[in-house]
C-alpha cells in the first residue's frame, strides 16, 4: 500500500500512518457504534431485561394474562436440569 520510503517519497509516510487510523476510526464509528445507536431508536434495545420485554409484549396484547404469568415464572424460577 504505502511503500513510499524506498522510492524517495518518504515525506508521505506520515499521511499513510494517519490515513490508517482514520480508516480504523470510521470503521468503528459506523460499524460497531452506529449499529448500537440504531438499535436504541428501534423497537429492540440490547439493555432490556427479559422481564421488560415480556411486559412490553403483554402491553401490546401479544400475550394473554396466563401466558404472561407462565413465562414470567419461567424467567424468575428456571428449572434446573436433572
Amino acid at each position: 500500500m504505502c511503500t513510499v520510503a524506498a522510492s524517495g517519497w518518504w515525506f508521505l509516510w506520515p499521511l499513510c500512518f494517519f490515513g490508517f487510523w482514520i480508516v480504523v476510526g470510521v470503521t468503528l464509528r459506523f460499524g460497531m457504534w452506529g449499529r448500537h445507536r440504531s438499535m436504541q431508536s428501534g423497537r429492540w434495545h440490547p439493555n432490556h431485561s427479559a422481564e421488560g420485554i415480556l411486559a412490553e409484549r403483554f402491553a401490546r396484547d401479544e400475550l394473554t394474562e396466563q401466558e404472561y404469568r407462565d413465562r414470567l415464572n419461567v424467567i424468575r424460577f428456571p428449572r434446573t436440569a436433572s
